[in-house]
This record gives structure tokens, sequence and C-alpha cells, in this order.
């Protein structure tokens, strides 16, 4: 398996409105594609914070789904518009987990 964990900072005042769309909009879109969201979190001692998770089988997996979400008409015309100016891009962070062996999560 393997996880990615996003942590994203959210531009002031705009964490509610970008949870609003992640739980209405882009979950449910990634879902449908077959995407596995594990979590979501907005941060408790920081207004600006949102984290989420997602799950692959593998690479390869991984990259069928990104093309599968991030390449679809519906992402590009109808989802990314929405996100506007949410997000300080520049305050995404990625980090790709793998579980280690004893790891409830293999």
């Amino acid at each position: 398996m393997l996880y990615e964990l996003r942590q994203y900072t959210c531009t002031a005042g705009n964490r509610e409105a970008f949870i609003k769309v992640m739980e209405e909009d882009i979950i449910p879109f990634q879902v449908s594609q077959g995407m596995v969201i594990l979590a979501s979190f907005a941060g408790e001692e920081d207004e600006n914070t949102y984290v989420w998770m997602r799950r692959f089988k593998d690479e390869d997996e991984r990259l069928k789904l990104y093309d599968a979400v991030y390449k679809s008409d519906h992402w590009n015309k109808v989802i990314a518009p929405k996100i506007g100016n949410m997000l300080d891009r520049t305050g995404i962070k990625v980090t790709r987990l793998t579980p280690t062996a004893k790891s409830p999560l293999q």
C-alpha cells in the first residue's frame, strides 16, 4: 500500500469554505473515480490548516487515478474553479508514506 498525507494551508478565512468543497465535491468525485480517501481533518490549533489522506494499492494505481481525476473535464471545468484562491499553494505539503511491517494499515 501507498499512502498520501496531504497538508494544505488555506488562505485566511477560507478553511470552512474549502472544507465544504472538499466534502461536497472533491472527495465524492475522487471516490467515484476509484480513489480511497481515508481521512479529512481541520487543524485544531491552526485555523488555516486542512489535512487529508488517500490510499493507493501501488504507484501504477496512483498514476492511473491521478489521470482519471486531474485530467478530467469535470475536475478542470467544475471543481478546480471552485477552489480559486482558497489555498496558499506554496503551503501544500504531500508526504508519501508506506506502512511499516507491523502497521495495522498493511
